[in-house]
């Protein structure tokens, strides 16, 4: 047998890479993800982070001390341009440069989005300032949430919620069900809608939530797949997925 050793070339410009720490229970994220990157020269890689139900402030803040551990398993000592921290109320309760420096530990100079931070920039660049918001959380987490937009200096009109305490059951929300309450949210005080929560079936809806209420909708999963894209300089041509692609 004759054997031929030929050397091989590698290629010298990889995609961007987004890494997404997502919770064990979340149904949804990685699928908004890939809606929104598909076809794109964007490469996605995931990997889990171990979460705590009910979901109260203090599992979130656990759930946290993970960070560092799972953002090392993405491509282990490979470099990513991103790090999408998946989830809303846990950024809240971990505090933004607390996730920062959790994912540097794991990957020096990496840029990393949370989707209440990346809500927060999406308001700002709309001219946002105030919100009427959906939950479907708890009254404990509903507070945290209002605490952070009040401190951001944005006017909380109203705040609806369905009072679900397990991240596996905020997944399994029905997106007709939600499309229909979400629909009936007055909006005439309000600039915007912001619909929290990566697990909830929403992102399909954008559109169709913005033409019912004139009035732009802003939802966690959506911010956090727009900051990402912004981050990394590949933020373009993204149809059908609400205002804030558009401007």
């Amino acid at each position: 047998m004759e054997l031929n050793k030929i050397d091989p070339k590698f290629n010298s410009k990889p995609n961007p890479r987004i890494g997404l720490i997502t919770l064990a229970s979340d149904f949804r994220i990685e699928k908004d993800f890939n809606n929104l990157i598909y076809g794109k020269d964007i490469d996605l890689f995931c990997n889990r982070i171990k979460c705590y139900n009910p979901l109260t402030n203090e599992t979130l803040k656990k759930m946290a001390d993970d960070i560092t551990d799972v953002t090392k398993e993405i491509l282990p000592d490979q470099k990513l341009d991103c790090v999408a921290y998946g989830c809303t109320s846990g950024s809240i309760a971990a505090g933004y440069d607390s996730i920062f420096e959790k994912v540097n530990k794991a990957k020096p100079n990496t840029k990393v989005s949370t989707p209440i931070t990346a809500a927060i920039k999406g308001m700002k660049k709309l001219g946002i300032k105030n919100l009427s918001i959906f939950t479907p959380y708890t009254s404990e987490i509903n507070d945290s949430v209002a605490d952070f937009f009040n401190k951001e200096n944005f006017k909380i009109n109203d705040m609806n919620y369905f009072d679900i305490a397990s991240d596996l059951d905020i997944g399994k929300v029905d997106s007709n069900y939600l499309f229909s309450v979400l629909k009936k949210i007055d909006l005439s005080k309000s600039d915007a809608l912001f619909v929290s929560c990566t697990a909830l079936p929403v992102l399909s809806l954008i559109n169709d939530l913005e033409k019912e209420l004139n009035k732009p909708v802003i939802t966690s999963n959506q911010a956090l797949i727009w900051d990402c894209l912004e981050l990394i300089n590949s933020n373009n041509n993204i149809e059908g997925f609400g205002r804030l692609f558009k401007n």
